[in-house]
């Protein structure tokens, strides 16, 4: 009967750990991996930060960008992108362009089994990213 009564005892305190909601972090910047279905080049830093203010801004690999978002719940949306206007390698700023119109695509947000963050599109695969550390 004492197996019996801890496993009991262990899945309850587990179902307590459960239903904590996930949120996105916000005012912490989150580092892009994937655009896609296809990963960044090597040495290319896009990231995402999601100010508490509405405005979401970041790094798109060659130039600084800036958008409102709305988050309310697992939905997720951004508004028109803007961004300087720097020149950079053709692959790069093709690889911006592409990050630019995903974001204007996002439609809901979750998290990975690894637990990566995902904002996915209405269709195709999300933006794949990463708290930033430190």
């Amino acid at each position: 009967m004492k197996p019996l009564f801890l496993l009991a005892a262990l899945g309850a305190g587990l179902a307590g750990c459960a239903g904590e909601p996930v949120k996105l972090q916000q005012d912490h910047s989150y580092v892009l991996e994937w655009i896609g279905e296809r990963p960044l080049m090597d040495y290319a830093h896009l990231t995402v930060t999601l100010g508490s203010d509405g405005r979401a801004y970041g790094n798109g690999g060659c130039n600084h960008w800036f958008a409102p978002y709305t988050l309310d719940g697992d939905k997720l949306s951004f508004g028109k992108v803007g961004s300087t206007r720097k020149l950079c390698a053709e692959a790069l700023m093709e690889q911006e362009h592409r990050f630019f119109e995903a974001l204007q695509t996002v439609e809901r947000w979750d998290i990975s089994p690894i637990e990566q963050t995902r904002f996915w599109p209405a269709e195709g695969k999300p933006l794949r990213l990463w708290l930033e550390e430190g």
